[in-house]
């Protein structure tokens, strides 16, 4: 299996970490999400935000408007600490991960998981979230995964 969780190791296997994410997860800021509907981080949203949880636009590009309905925020530092984003989702190249995995450790006290999309991994900068106390999962969808335990 491509995937890679870097904390609880030991017993728990890769689906249970999955369900529990799935499961826990309510507020989920999406960098690199896009207004552009052919876009996959689109079609990501809008399928995330069909589910029940909410996704929290970061696009520095278009901070100020709005995509799917909420507010974009140029950075995760930006977005409101009342809406306790649990998981920050990664739609951006993989030399931008360490960046935002710090960011994201610095500035989101209730931050549990850190999802990197399809094609995006970052085994220095996961480990520093997994360090961290922090769920990660490398090169997955959430729009793939969730379903199954939904």
């Amino acid at each position: 299996m491509n995937l890679q969780i870097l904390r609880d190791a030991g017993p728990t296997s890769d689906d249970e970490h999955i369900a529990r994410i799935s499961r826990e997860t309510r507020v989920i800021a999406m960098v690199g999400l896009s207004p552009n509907e052919a876009r996959p981080a689109w079609g990501v949203a809008r399928y995330l935000m069909s589910q029940g949880y909410r996704v929290v636009p970061v696009n520095p590009g278009h901070a100020g408007k709005t995509i799917l309905g909420e507010l974009v925020h140029a950075n995760l530092t930006a977005i409101p600490d009342e809406l306790e984003v649990d998981m920050v989702d990664i739609f951006r190249r993989n030399d931008a991960v360490p960046a935002i995995i710090d960011e994201a450790l610095e500035c989101l006290p209730r931050l549990s998981t850190i999802w990197m999309q399809l094609g995006v991994r970052h085994e220095e900068a996961a480990a520093k979230a997994a360090a961290s106390g922090i769920t990660v999962i490398q090169d997955r969808c959430p729009k793939i995964e969730f379903p199954r335990y939904r």
